[in-house]
């Protein structure tokens, strides 16, 4: 039996689509993580999006404006802690020898390891632009694929949330 969301699931949709507009597939089981981080030769970036406004909300622009480097991973995929719990669960298990569980939170697999790594402490406290700066160095070290994900232009249109977690009710469901 799978774990309940927290959070009512179109509450979260803000949230989401910051990154399913700059090229994200989300993924919603332990399966679906396995598949897209085994499967797939060269890099994945991972990013467990989270409804923390301190940290998130400026981890997902710093996200999109990482993925206007001139390379970038070769596959983007997301998955939403407290929401996907168990796909969320199987992200932390790869990564758990670089860093303890943390929402938001960015890794870089390359060929199935992890090549880099974006705890929330790394996350917390930093600007958009701080955070860019970090994950294209990590892209231009490890990636190849040309970037960008999207447009300048359509990434300039995005809105950003910046919302707390705690004025979210939890989900009843």
């Amino acid at each position: 039996m799978s774990l309940p969301p927290i959070y009512p699931p179109d509450a979260v949709v803000p949230f989401r689509e910051e990154l399913t507009a700059v090229g994200f597939e989300e993924l919603k089981t332990p399966q679906d993580v396995d598949k897209a981080v085994a499967s797939t030769k060269g890099t994945v970036f991972c990013v467990i999006n989270s409804v923390c406004g301190c940290a998130a909300g400026s981890a997902r622009p710093g996200v999109g404006m990482a993925l206007q480097n001139k390379v970038i991973p070769d596959k983007l995929v997301t998955v939403f802690a407290g929401m996907e719990r168990e796909a969320v669960d199987r992200v932390r298990q790869l990564h758990a020898e670089a860093a303890p569980p943390s929402s938001p939170s960015m890794v870089l697999f390359k060929d199935g390891k992890v090549a880099a790594m974006f705890p929330r402490s790394e996350i917390e406290g930093r600007s958009p632009q701080e955070i860019a700066e970090g994950l294209a160095e990590a892209f231009t070290e490890h990636c190849t694929k040309k970037g960008p994900s999207i447009p300048a232009e359509e990434l300039a249109k995005l809105r950003h949330i910046k919302m707390c977690g705690s004025q979210i009710p939890r989900f009843k469901g």
